[in-house]
């Protein structure tokens, strides 16, 4: 994990108290507290975007899907390893990882940055 090097100690309290969560619910009431409802939709929509690129979406697909910038996209792949690998390995032990569905679901995925590199990319 690249940014845990230098962190402040407020925010290894905030880490700390993260972890001291036990329920969904407790999860809820203490987001909401913590956040305003831009910064939680922000924080679900960047979670969205990185589960839509390792399903290996086209970029075009996520900004229809999670109306999320390019360069918010560009910014999760290029943190994508990491954090975000942990949570979805979890989240499909549980059985609580479920694959998103687009408007294209239907056609051949074609990894993102592939698209980029042929010039393909929005």
């Amino acid at each position: 994990m690249k940014r845990g090097r230098n962190k402040p100690e407020a925010v290894d309290e905030l880490y700390e108290a993260i972890l001291c969560l036990e329920t969904k619910e407790e999860c809820s009431a203490f987001f909401d507290d913590l956040c305003t409802v831009l910064e939680l939709q922000t924080l679900s929509q960047r979670l969205q975007v990185a589960k839509m690129l390792r399903e290996n979406h086209v970029y075009s697909d996520i900004v229809a899907t999670t109306s999320a910038s390019t360069a918010t996209i560009s910014r999760v792949n290029r943190s994508l390893n990491g954090g975000y690998d942990v949570v979805f390995e979890r989240l499909k032990a549980k059985k609580k990882y479920h694959p998103i569905e687009t408007v294209n679901s239907g056609e051949e995925k074609e990894n993102p940055q592939n698209s980029r590199k042929s010039g393909n990319s929005v």
